[in-house]
């Protein structure tokens, strides 16, 4: 596959309109709404960019390159032990559950798209979209790099409209964020992919409570928290 057929088998994994349901999850930005943490667009940037670089970053993407890589040189046993790894660092045991169904439902997909490797997978054992988002990548001749970079911009782009929905916030402020963190992505991907195994690990959504260094400031967001979701947290609690 050429290096142009690549670049576009990516711009499809990444469309909004991939029919796996990833947009429709917070994955922890509904508890910090509804605790008045995030309350607006700075404090989404400050939110969602702290997750970046603490959990997608320190956990995420390097996990995601030794699934690339396990994919590529067909290790079963590599396969097996990052994606029960990445899966077991989820905070809850709902987020583990949003895990396996976005990579359940991307596996099911790429089997009706010829990926064979993927029809054994939605059948087996909890596998996570990182497992299934290195599958396709790696089986559609998608560099690494070019890979992590996609799955980075992924989980942003949910984590921006999950804000829009959430907060809410306008059309213009989530293409600013948007900006933002597309900044630091690359930045990211770098450093996730240079982590030796004892290194990896990651600050995720629930623990923000317990680290001020990487919680918004709240100041002002009080104020708002009627505009809130009133729904059910991601950490039902």
């Amino acid at each position: 596959m050429s290096t142009v057929e690549a670049r576009l088998r990516l711009w499809q994994l990444l469309s909004p309109t991939l029919p796996i349901g990833a947009y429709a999850y917070s994955r922890g930005l509904e508890y910090a709404v509804a605790a008045g943490w995030v309350c607006d667009e700075a404090s989404a940037a400050e939110w969602i960019g702290g997750q970046l670089r603490h959990t997608v970053q320190g956990l995420d993407i390097p996990v995601f390159a030794r699934l690339y890589r396990a994919w590529a040189a067909r290790d079963s046993e590599g396969l097996e032990h990052w994606n029960a790894f990445l899966l077991a660092a989820r905070e809850s045991a709902e987020l583990r559950a949003e895990d396996h169904y976005f990579g359940a439902a991307l596996a099911r997909l790429l089997g009706d798209l010829g990926i064979d490797e993927a029809r054994p997978v939605r059948h087996e054992r909890p596998w996570g979209f990182a497992a299934s988002f290195a599958l396709a990548t790696e089986r559609f001749g998608i560099a690494l790099e070019e890979g992590a970079l996609g799955y980075a911009w992924v989980w942003c782009e949910q984590q921006v409209a999950a804000a829009v929905k959430l907060i809410p916030l306008g059309q213009t402020a989530g293409q600013r964020l948007l900006l933002g963190l597309s900044a630091m992505i690359p930045a990211a991907v770098r450093a996730g992919c240079a982590l030796a195994d004892e290194d990896l690990g990651g600050l995720r959504p629930a623990s923000a409570s317990r680290a001020p260094d990487t919680r918004p400031s709240t100041r002002g967001c009080f104020d708002h928290k009627g505009m809130a979701s009133s729904g059910r947290s991601d950490f039902g609690e």
